[in-house]
């Protein structure tokens, strides 16, 4: 090949780049600030008016936490023992090795809990906060985006319980098994429970975040496949940080369903086009 066509092909691949990087900014821009014609015809709302609706919410949010962490507190034990299930049938036994560890414990299950029962309040209470300032095609997107989100969230936590937290137990009860008898401490152990699920509910956003950077324009799905490799190595990494144990089964066993999640998001954000 002669270099003046080498040239010409550096030419037209360097513009390419370049459409592609300003299409980018472009849609980046429109999404940032759209055409008023593409707003909807809401009432307009001063900064006070804003600042009081939030308020509002914020009080309505906190009410609703409240009350379901005060419903699950009077349920505390029955929780409890549902939480002691996946160990219950390995011979572990729970020690309270302070005076009101366990009262303490109790508090916390009921925490996480009422913030788990009330977290569909919080997530509608934030939704018709920032409604009115999205235009007509967000608002559309919104909502597969917000059911999404929650479903894969609950998923998570499901698979958590029922998978994650029973086989990194087991390893910690097979391993020690013969040589030291399992006295756990009922804090230590509701940490670890805890942090695990809700780390792996958190860790099933991915795809949701796929979607929204590929509607915004930052990414495209072909970009996202193209990297692959990396995805692998720090599908690992995450694993390795989210899980509370070290045992390598717990880790893998994460890692499979976030490459898994990840491909399925890339998958979805290049069969619609973006």
């Amino acid at each position: 090949m002669s270099p003046i066509f080498g040239a010409d092909d550096n030419i037209i691949e360097d513009s390419l780049q370049k459409i592609q990087q300003d299409e980018e900014k472009n849609a980046l821009y429109n999404f940032l600030y759209p055409d008023k014609e593409l707003l909807p015809d809401d009432k307009e709302m001063s900064i006070f008016d804003h600042l009081e609706e939030l308020r509002q919410r914020i009080f309505v949010s906190v009410l609703a936490v409240g009350g379901a962490i005060l419903g699950c507190f009077c349920f505390s034990k029955d929780l409890i023992v549902l939480l002691e299930a996946p160990v219950s049938s390995q011979g572990v036994r729970f020690l309270q090795l302070s005076p009101g560890e366990f009262f303490f414990t109790t508090i916390k299950v009921s925490g996480y809990c009422g913030l788990l029962l009330g977290s569909p309040v919080i997530l509608y209470e934030i939704i018709a906060f920032i409604l009115p300032g999205l235009t007509r095609d967000e608002r559309k997107f919104l909502g597969p985006i917000v059911l999404g989100s929650s479903v894969l969230f609950y998923v998570g936590i499901a698979f958590s319980y029922t998978v994650l937290t029973p086989a990194a137990l087991n390893f910690f009860v097979n391993y020690a098994q013969g040589a030291v008898e399992s006295l756990w401490s009922i804090d230590q152990y509701f940490e670890f429970v805890l942090i695990l699920m809700f780390s792996t509910g958190l860790s099933f956003q991915v795809p949701v975040v796929q979607l929204l950077l590929g509607q915004v324009g930052l990414v495209s799905g072909d970009q996202m496949l193209s990297i692959w490799r990396y995805v692998v190595v720090g599908a690992v990494i995450v694993a390795a940080v989210l899980t509370p144990s070290t045992d390598p089964l717990t880790q893998m066993l994460l890692a499979g369903p976030l490459l898994g999640l990840y491909f399925g998001g890339a998958w979805m954000v290049k069969l619609i086009g973006r």
